[in-house]
């Protein structure tokens, strides 16, 4: 497996990072601790958690996927696994989250406070990327770095990120950490995938020229890109109890990956992932891979099997002419998902 450095940041991580929003509900600890195994025999050091997780997000569950995380990690030597994890966004806005009651904030007490939480539920006395979950765009970037740089002086996180960041507030950040002499995000963590490909224009070009690294998540577009919604939604997938039982925002979302357009785009896939011998789901991982802005792609699984099958896109090298069919189909259905929700930030 490659191994690429975060930014300008000592972190060189491998290039597929395993997700563990899935830790806690659709894998208990005992299924959670095969799948890292799994992951890290197989030359992944770096995992990804947040404190909201798992998901779907419950007031009950909030931070047991760090836990779990936690536990599993006291079983290698800590310089051996590079652990990502995220403080929860303001609450105001599109999405109010089952942390802090509610009230959760960008400022200086939540910051600490959930970094200090993070900590003591995994376990460790440090953190390798610290990151905002989402930005708050009426919040003066510096105050934010700030905080965030004094956790990274006093040697509790190593490097600090930002995940769902349009192109605009993640250059904002840069230049507000620059002129105030703060610390950088040196990452953006953002939905980035076949049926999703707004990442290759705007902010490409800022993670390229300002040496920021973008972690995609959703690299299988919440699953469609395996083709498992080809038939219909199957039962026990996430966006089939989010369209049968979900709340309004969790249908809009489910809404957003599955509709003609990504499926239709997921058929043409399979047929080229067909006659080059590989899976559709390898074929998407090893799509994101290759990608030059692009450090580590965050797969996620509910099941070793899952996990077994993102793992062929390790060694997979897409040659040009697969990659200008793929572009092909994006020419004909551009952007699949109608929505990425940045635009409500």
């Amino acid at each position: 497996m490659e191994r690429r450095r975060l930014g300008g940041s000592g972190l060189v991580v491998s290039d597929i990072c395993m997700g563990t929003m899935t830790f806690g509900t659709a894998c208990d600890e005992s299924l959670s601790h095969a799948i890292c195994d799994l992951a890290f025999d197989s030359g992944i050091d770096f995992f990804d958690a947040a404190e909201m997780y798992p998901v779907p997000p419950t007031a009950e569950l909030v931070g047991v996927t760090e836990q779990i995380f936690g536990r599993w990690m006291k079983s290698k030597p800590r310089h051996t696994v590079l652990v990502a994890t995220k403080v929860t966004g303001p609450a105001h806005g599109w999405f109010t989250p089952c942390v802090r009651d509610g009230k959760t904030a960008l400022d200086r007490r939540q910051i600490v406070s959930a970094c200090e939480d993070s900590l003591r539920r995994l376990d460790t006395d440090y953190i390798d990327l610290y990151q905002t979950h989402w930005p708050d765009h009426g919040m003066p970037y510096e105050e934010v770095l700030g905080v965030l740089t004094e956790l990274r002086d006093q040697g509790k996180v190593r490097a600090i990120g930002c995940s769902n960041e349009t192109s605009w507030g993640l250059m904002k950040s840069l230049w507000a950490a620059d002129v105030c002499g703060v610390e950088r995000y040196q990452t953006v963590q953002n939905n980035f995938s076949l049926i999703n490909r707004r990442c290759e224009s705007e902010l490409a070009q800022v993670c390229r020229k300002e040496n920021v690294s973008l972690l995609p998540y959703s690299p299988l577009g919440g699953g469609v890109l395996t083709g498992k919604y080809q038939q219909g939604a199957p039962d026990g997938a996430r966006f089939t109890g989010y369209l049968q039982n979900g709340n309004e925002r969790q249908q809009k979302m489910a809404a957003r990956f599955v509709n003609d357009r990504t499926l239709e785009t997921t058929n043409r896939l399979i047929k080229i992932a067909d006659q080059i011998g590989v899976s559709v789901t390898a074929l998407a991982v090893a799509w994101s891979r290759q990608h030059d802005f692009v450090a580590s792609t965050i797969i996620g699984a509910s099941s070793v099997e899952q996990l077994s099958e993102s793992l062929q896109a390790r060694d997979l090298v897409l040659d040009q002419d697969t990659l200008d069919r793929i572009d092909q189909i994006d020419e004909e259905i551009p952007t699949p998902m109608t929505e990425d929700g940045l635009r409500r930030l």
